[in-house]
């Protein structure tokens, strides 16, 4: 085995240099996981008595050493229970990211399926928006591709109803027990509403996200979907998509976005396209 350098008795070699280097990034990936959350405090104390654990069993303290070791011995069941959700949306953001790339070799079974998703009519849903805007009523959905997203939907009351302006606005009415929660359209047609999402936790969110744009801003985080939220208190429109806003959109251009998620035409970018007619252009921000 090459040696990258010696330290006194201590032997480096380019592999131990390489594991190092991994190890950190694992660890910095963690914490960008767990950063803002008070799951980064348990992490911190766990690491910590860990590094103690190391630090007596050098020592040859062998009674503490015993006491500290039946402790970790268990610490990744701990660590299994007291991170259970944090541990759900790093293998959720795994498997976006090592999913197969639909323009390579299942590009004709994507074009196949992406026939079936525009099913509803979205010119008519548009024109629901258009007066859950202006009313400032408070709505928020979840458009989903390619999945179902069954456990969100159990969360709610299942409907499987078409998507209709008439239905939409009954929905999110503000006397209508069904308006507090998202509704879940898939295959073009509305599978629940009443729905719970997962809250963004996300600390560098403007000030004036309230519960909606948030729930927004986590569904987009863990699930493929494109998501829509409206605030009620001031009617601001975002579409939300892989921890991104889309704000001061125009009804076109919502309706565009919609189109090129649902028929898997995305930019990768996700830029806006300049509108001509009006000459406003949203803005793209990333939540880092």
């Amino acid at each position: 085995m090459m040696l990258a350098y010696k330290i006194g008795f201590l032997e480096v070699s380019w592999v131990d240099l390489v594991d190092i280097t991994l190890v950190a990034i694992l660890l910095y990936q963690v914490y960008k996981l767990i950063r803002g959350s008070l799951a980064v405090k348990i992490f911190l104390g766990i690491l910590a008595l860990y590094l103690v654990y190391l630090i007596v069993r050098a020592a040859q303290m062998e009674l503490l050493a015993t006491i500290l070791g039946q402790f970790m011995g268990v610490g990744v069941l701990a660590m299994i229970i007291l991170f259970q959700p944090e541990i759900r949306k790093f293998l959720l953001l795994v498997g976006r990211s090592t999913e197969i790339n639909r323009e390579n070799i299942f590009k004709t079974i994507t074009n196949w399926r992406s026939a079936h998703h525009d099913d509803f009519d979205v010119p008519e849903l548009i024109e629901a928006v258009k007066t859950l805007k202006a009313t400032r009523t408070g709505a928020l959905i979840v458009f989903s591709r390619d999945i179902e997203l069954k456990f969100y939907a159990e969360t709610g009351d299942p409907l499987d109803a078409k998507v209709s302006k008439r239905l939409l606005l009954s929905i999110f009415n503000k006397n209508s027990p069904l308006h507090d929660g998202a509704i879940i359209i898939y295959k073009g047609r509305i599978k629940a509403a009443r729905c719970v999402l997962p809250v963004s936790e996300n600390d560098n969110l403007p000030a004036y996200f309230g519960l909606r744009h948030r729930s927004a801003m986590g569904m987009s985080e863990v699930t493929d979907t494109l998501v829509l939220a409206i605030s009620e208190e001031t009617g601001r429109l975002i579409l939300a998509r892989n921890g991104k806003y889309l704000r001061s959109l125009k009804l076109k251009q919502v309706e565009q976005r919609i189109l090129e998620y649902l028929h898997n035409e995305e930019p990768k970018t996700w830029e806006v396209m300049p509108e001509e007619s009006e000459p406003a252009e949203p803005q793209e921000i990333r939540a880092q």
